[in-house]
């Protein structure tokens, strides 16, 4: 009797232990415990498995989280512009080529008045009428020279402004958080350049202007100057020596 006593008392500490331990064990109807280690092998590799698929799910969680944050850095707007700037120097640099005095940049206009002044010149007239059309080239000319200078100082005072808008979108390229601002930056940086190409043009066609007024002015200075030496040397119509007195007696 005490003997049976016993063997239960122990049969129920065993059997505590083993759950305490997370054993699985099998209770027949008749209460005894017995321990399957192949069982207990498989609930511990399902319970790897699970936790491998918990893992697997939190990294595709990590990456989706990771990719939608870098899809709304390529979606983020470059804070800087530099375009409303640059327009405005372009329409000064504009503006300047539009006064242009005299013969501008017209087509029609340079035929007409190209034609007028130096191609088809009139030299049937007076000697003041000669004179005064002289005069008016010359002044086409020194005023085709005035608006390239003014054009030249627009061009170099752009230069500062020019040098500090490049290095802001360098900064601003270099420091994006995406690819969209990287390429608002190159392209920006594009515009910059196409700014001091449409300077850089303007320069050369007011100074070539100027050149081609002056040319022009030459060759209808000489061509002028042909008719005068003709004139003053005609027959009847030129020079007639006078006797002039130097001093009185």
């Amino acid at each position: 009797m005490k003997f049976s006593r016993l063997h239960s008392s122990l049969a129920a500490g065993a059997a505590m232990m083993m759950v305490a331990s997370g054993v699985t064990i099998a209770t027949p109807a008749h209460a005894i415990i017995v321990y399957d280690p192949s069982n207990y092998a498989q609930n511990v590799l399902t319970a790897a498995r699970t936790l491998e698929q918990i893992n697997n799910q939190i990294r595709q969680l990590q990456n989706q989280a990771t990719s939608l944050i870098n899809e709304a850095k390529n979606l983020a707007s470059l804070p800087l512009t530099v375009l409303e700037p640059l327009q405005q120097q372009i329409r000064q640099t504009q503006q300047l080529l539009a006064r242009a005095q005299g013969i501008a940049y017209d087509v029609q206009q340079i035929e007409r008045e190209f034609g007028r002044q130096y191609k088809d010149m009139d030299l049937t007239g007076s000697q003041r009428a000669m004179v005064q059309g002289a005069e008016e080239r010359w002044r086409g000319s020194v005023a085709a020279f005035e608006d390239a200078l003014k054009v030249q100082a627009s061009a170099v005072g752009n230069i500062e402004g020019a040098r500090t808008a490049a290095q802001s979108l360098v900064t601003a390229s270099q420091s994006a958080t995406g690819a969209l601002q990287a390429a608002q930056a190159g392209n920006q940086l594009l515009a910059l350049q196409s700014q001091q190409l449409a300077d850089l043009t303007a320069t050369v066609a007011a100074f070539g202007r100027a050149q081609s007024l002056d040319a022009a002015n030459a060759a209808a200075a000489k061509r002028q100057a042909r008719e005068q030496l003709r004139r003053f040397l005609a027959p009847g119509r030129g020079y007639v020596p006078t006797t002039v007195q130097m001093f009185r007696n």
